[in-house]
């Protein structure tokens, strides 16, 4: 069993900058009468149904025996599926907002091994029936500022804290095993969104971090995800969301691997208050 040494401080960088920065909810005064269909919320709550496709590779050691590279779609079957996402964002000032996101994936699948691989120091043989499961949880909390904000779009900078966990397992009818990493991720980005109809926005966003490798550190690993989709603003309060989402991790960590990937369209609601 693996489970990783998270570096905490990681993820206070962006979220002491951002506590630095966000003004009073009271300083808040309201929009101006032209402002976009959509934009005059102090809270906006939203949830989401993602349709990826996954890319799973992960290797684990023990015992000083080294893992196979195993992936999870091609040798254990695990398969598309739709994955629900909830996303909050309060607004205490025109140009400010705090972001918190919550994404769980959960998958199994049950197959046969087309090859002899090792995990978690086990060798699991060819012909081998085996359940899988694999779960990511993140939860995103970040800083947005808008540094250029018009009636009709915006362009903003992201800071961000996340916590990732992936934990991943491999059940046959003669061993049983799990390999588990967690870690708090820092990231920086960037959003812009345009208003091409008064009710009608298309939002593009950005945020990433890759912590350069080095071979005297036990730990490296990159995360990158990007997002955009358009908005429907049905009413000031309600609307409807089409996008396309990127998401990709990689760690390796203690001769621990991971590289993992989800790309696909989602529909979402929002509704603001």
């Amino acid at each position: 069993m693996f489970v990783s040494r998270g570096r905490l401080w990681l993820c206070a960088v962006p979220l002491v900058l951002a506590a630095t920065v966000v003004p009073a909810a009271g300083q808040y005064r309201g929009q101006p009468s032209n402002v976009a269909t959509g934009e005059t919320y102090t809270i906006e709550i939203g949830a989401a149904l993602w349709n990826p496709t996954p890319t799973f590779v992960i290797s684990s050691e023990q015992f000083g025996i080294g893992g196979t590279e195993i992936d999870f779609v091609e040798d254990l079957g695990v398969a598309k599926k739709r994955l629900p996402e909830l996303r909050v964002v309060l607004r205490p000032g025109r140009k400010h907002k705090l972001r918190l996101q919550y994404f769980r994936g959960s998958y199994d699948a049950d197959g046969i091994l087309r090859r002899t691989v090792v995990f978690n120091g086990i060798q699991y043989d060819v012909g081998l029936p085996v359940q899988s499961a694999l779960d990511w949880h993140t939860v995103r909390f970040g800083y947005e500022y808008d540094f250029l904000y018009r009636d009709r779009g915006f362009v903003g900078l992201l800071l961000e804290g996340r916590y990732t966990r992936v934990r991943a397992e491999l059940e046959s009818p003669v061993n049983s095993e799990f390999s588990e990493a967690n870690a708090p991720i820092p990231a920086v980005g960037a959003i812009a969104r345009f208003y091409v109809l008064p009710n009608i926005s298309i939002t593009g966003e950005a945020t990433g971090f890759r912590l350069p490798e080095d071979e005297d550190r036990d730990w490296n690993g990159r995360y990158f995800d990007y997002d955009i989709y358009g908005t429907v603003n049905i009413t000031d309060r309600v609307g409807a969301q089409f996008g396309y989402r990127s998401l990709d991790v990689s760690y390796d960590i203690d001769q621990d691997f991971g590289d993992l990937e989800l790309r696909g369209v989602y529909l979402a609601g929002v509704v603001r208050f």
